[in-house]
């Protein structure tokens, strides 16, 4: 961690998941005193709650790539395909949508995934700092190395052709895949090769949020936690001012919007557009007992589009991107595909009469790419935009921005990474 001068410049960071929280400590040690601003009861309860729980620094894989359009209208007409699509009298998903097809071609996801490598090793160094004040077993992560495998020959040949950093990963057949992880023994004679990735993890993200808190509230320079749903941002002379909540005001010397996809709309109350959507996920969540066969590894099913990963004694099973605005109702129809699924590629991981199912949205870009910075107004900065990779990212996104608001540079160059007015 960096030490800065003790600023005592009042910072309030807007939303308590794992961005923010991360964006607060961060802060709280550049010598910022911090006020958390958090809608629920306990941190860590949206998209945080209960993601996939993969760490995945060196594998991103950009939802927009060439060749997704076609797949996308495919699954539209599957029943349990990874996509569903409603659409809506509202212009921010027709813009996105827009957006996500400008980005569906192999050298803007080649620019991407570059910058994402170089966000992820950023973040894995960040998380092994922090680790030194949230220990490990406080959020049972695991360094569990993360097995992508591939159901089809052409895609496995597609992943194996792409660059790689050397060393960290292995190419393996669809026999070796299945001996690496014996959970895969029922889908080995499916499987057209696999990947594994070591140096990626494993770990309970709301279990984290909940560490991380404790940690924040002992810090010095910690302010408090302001339990209340902010509603608009005021600007005076150019300047955000205050937040507005359903009880009161927060007043501060500087802003930040970590608030998922709620950041879409307090952004709006300052003049921003932020192309952001809520792409709806569902996890399943079962435990695991003695006579269970669960993934000691984190394993990613490219062709369903579906991530399992050993949380402890749970198993949990994250899959699925429903187009369907700010709904996070829990569809049964989806959970029972996604059940039958899990089922079907492991069917003795866990005790699915326990099922849990659980959804959230993720706050997508087009690109699949974070936004970071100072806004328009001088003193309202952004950390937004993780999707699925909020967990991954968290570290890393705080880091820089905590360099930005001390007038450092960033470590790399953020090139799109970095928010501009469009």
């Amino acid at each position: 961690m960096r030490h800065g001068q003790h600023t005592a410049q009042q910072v309030v960071v807007i939303g308590g998941g794992v961005v923010g929280l991360t964006t607060a400590w961060w802060l709280l040690e550049a010598g910022f005193r911090v006020t958390l601003l958090e809608r629920t009861a306990e941190v860590g309860n949206g998209a945080s709650y209960r993601n996939g729980g993969q760490l995945s620094y060196r594998y991103v894989a950009p939802l927009a790539d060439a060749g997704v359009p076609l797949k996308a209208l495919q699954w539209l007409f599957q029943d349990a395909g990874p996509l569903r699509f409603r659409p809506e009298a509202d212009l921010r998903q027709w813009r996105w949508l827009a957006q996500f097809l400008a980005n569906c071609n192999g050298a803007s996801n080649r620019r991407t995934t570059a910058k994402l490598l170089e966000l992820g090793e950023l973040s894995r160094r960040m998380m092994a700092q922090l680790e030194v004040q949230v220990p490990l077993e406080d959020f049972a992560w695991r360094d569990a190395g993360k097995l992508v495998v591939y159901r089809t020959k052409k895609q496995f040949d597609a992943a194996v052709a792409k660059p790689a950093p050397e060393g960290n990963r292995r190419v393996l057949s669809g026999a070796e895949t299945a001996a690496l992880e014996p959970a895969l023994a029922q889908l080995a004679p499916q499987l057209a090769g696999g990947i594994f990735n070591e140096g990626e993890a494993v770990a309970d993200c709301h279990a984290f949020c909940v560490a991380l808190e404790k940690r924040l509230k002992a810090h010095p320079r910690f302010a408090g936690t302001v339990h209340a749903s902010a509603q608009s941002l005021f600007i005076e002379n150019g300047k955000v001012s205050a937040v507005q909540t359903d009880d009161g005001w927060v007043t501060g010397e500087h802003f930040v919007l970590a608030a998922g996809i709620q950041s879409r709309d307090l952004a709006a109350t300052a003049g921003i557009r932020l192309p952001l959507y809520p792409l709806k996920g569902y996890s399943l969540t079962a435990p695991i007992s003695a006579q269970h066969t669960a993934p000691e590894i984190s394993v990613t099913d490219f062709e369903r589009k579906t991530l399992y990963a050993r949380i402890g004694d749970q198993l949990r099973v994250a899959a699925m991107v429903d187009m369907v605005g700010e709904d996070t109702s829990l569809d049964e129809s989806r959970v029972a595909g996604l059940t039958r699924l899990v089922r079907a590629t492991m069917p003795t991981a866990a005790d699915y009469s326990r099922i849990e199912a659980w959804a959230g949205l993720r706050p997508a870009t087009p690109n699949s790419a974070p936004i970071l910075g100072r806004t328009q107004h001088p003193n309202l900065w952004l950390n937004v935009g993780h999707g699925p990779l909020g967990f991954t990212f968290a570290c890393g996104t705080a880091a820089i921005l905590a360099d930005l608001m001390s007038g450092r540079p960033a470590p790399f160059a953020l090139d799109f990474l970095a928010y501009s007015k469009k």
